[in-house]
Formats: C-alpha cells, sequence, structure tokens
C-alpha cells in the first residue's frame, strides 16, 4: 500500500470515528429515555439521566481491555524470536498510551456516576481498586519504556512488564464475581454476555459507543505508531539494513567475464 493510499485509508477511518463518537453522544444524550423519567432519582426509582454516563464509561472500559490486550499480544509477538520486530514494540508502546487514557476516563466517568448513586466519589470497591492498581500498573509499564538503553534492551523489559500487569485485566473484569462489591456486574461483559438493558434505544447506543470507540481507537493507534516510527527512526534503519543486504548481496555475486 502506498503512502498516499494509506493516508486516504486513515483519513477515512478517523471520519468514521468522528461520526460513530458524535453520534453516541447524541444518542445518549436526546434519544435514550431518562431510567425511570426524569424525576426518578429523585423518588428513588431509577437513576434518572445520570445513567447516561454509561454510555461512555462502558466503551472506555472495553477499550481498556482491548488496549492492554494488544499490548500483550504485541509483547509476547516480539518476545518469540521468530516474529521479533520493533514494530510489534511500537505498537504495544502505542496501545499501553491509549490504554492509561482510557483507563483514567473510565475511573472519571465512573465516580462522576457514583457520587449521584453511590453518594460518594469514590468507595475502596473490588472493581473501583482493582481498575486503580491496573492504571498505576501501566503507568509505571510507560515510564519503564522511557528508561535508557537500546530499542531492543527498552523492547526486552518492556514486554516482560506488560505481560505482568495484564494480568490484573482478568481480575478487574471478574472481581464483581469473585467478590461482593457495589458495582453492579457487567452490562455488556458479563459470563453470560447478555445484555442487561431492556430499552431497545439503550442497547442500540450502548452498542454503538463500543463499537465507535472501537474505530477511534484503531484510528488512534495507527497514528500513534506511526509517530513513534518517526521519533525511532525505524524507516531510517530499515532503509540503511535493507540497502547493507543488496551491497552484501551484490558483493557476493561472481564477477561476469568481460569479452574483448
Amino acid at each position: 500500500m502506498s503512502a498516499q493510499s494509506r493516508s486516504v485509508w486513515q483519513t477515512a477511518l478517523g471520519a468514521v470515528a468522528a461520526l460513530a463518537v458524535g453520534a453516541t453522544v447524541v444518542m445518549a444524550l436526546f434519544v435514550v429515555p431518562a431510567d425511570g423519567g426524569r424525576d426518578a432519582f429523585v423518588r428513588g426509582t431509577g437513576q434518572g439521566d445520570a445513567y447516561r454516563l454509561l454510555f461512555l464509561h462502558v466503551p472506555s472500559a472495553w477499550l481498556a481491555y482491548l488496549a492492554f490486550g494488544v499490548t500483550a499480544l504485541a509483547s509476547l509477538l516480539w518476545l518469540f524470536p521468530r516474529t521479533r520486530a520493533l514494530h510489534w514494540d511500537l505498537l504495544a508502546g502505542a496501545s499501553a498510551e491509549l490504554g492509561v487514557i482510557f483507563t483514567g476516563l473510565t475511573l472519571a466517568l465512573g465516580s462522576l456516576w457514583g457520587k449521584p448513586i453511590w453518594g460518594q466519589w469514590w468507595a475502596w470497591d473490588a472493581r473501583l481498586t482493582t481498575t486503580a492498581v491496573l492504571f498505576f500498573l501501566y503507568l509505571g509499564y510507560l515510564a519503564l519504556r522511557r528508561v535508557g538503553g537500546s530499542p531492543e534492551q527498552r523492547a526486552m523489559r518492556s514486554s516482560i512488564a506488560a505481560l505482568i500487569a495484564f494480568a490484573d485485566v482478568p481480575i478487574v473484569h471478574f472481581s464483581v464475581s469473585w467478590w461482593t462489591t457495589l458495582h453492579q456486574d457487567g452490562s455488556v461483559f458479563n459470563a453470560k454476555m447478555q445484555i442487561h438493558i431492556q430499552d431497545t434505544s439503550m442497547q442500540a447506543t450502548l452498542l454503538l459507543g463500543v463499537a465507535a470507540f472501537t474505530v477511534l481507537y484503531a484510528y488512534l493507534v495507527l497514528r500513534r505508531v506511526q509517530l513513534l516510527a518517526v521519533e525511532e527512526g525505524l524507516a531510517e534503519r530499515e532503509l540503511e539494513a535493507a540497502i547493507a543486504q543488496r551491497v552484501a548481496a551484490a558483493g557476493a555475486r561472481p564477477r561476469e567475464a568481460v569479452s574483448i
């Protein structure tokens, strides 16, 4: 794929992501009904408008899982000698950066929702606590990537750290099942993979949000990998290696006899 066609494809992906996220926001704010009615929260019969935050909170949590999963997979591919290449390390780093951003967004949106529903910004609940631990684990991973050394040394230590940090992801996900928590069971990503929302428009908006954030992640991670490659000078190193291989191959070929 040429650079021009790649740029067009990425621009189109970014446009789709922007439209999908915009549609999710419009649906969440103006289309879906309030939970139990506008004054349901005051009457104590529902969450009212406060639940609208969940249409961003749930997709953000999904993206955190996705981003850290990609980081773990890319780290594994770098660790295996047969698939070892620095672009896997760049993908792992770029995906972890986005994972940290969306984990932070998940915690922030959860706190905004928890204040009116639980009566407090933060509770040392199992889901919240393990998510906070996950956030700081990957902050440490990103800090480790900035320690000195060659790209190969950075990739080795970062890959091992990524796999260790990923062990907290299933703990976060299953925390609501393993312990008694304030946090409800997953609305979508639960053990039975059943959507615990009865209203059709709410289901559609939630699934649209998950899809929109997934497309947004794909766009952002591609652009971030490209930027990291430029910062690393990866293209220049690959070009130099290719030229060196061509020169070595040309020097190894026997010279043809020249007739006079």
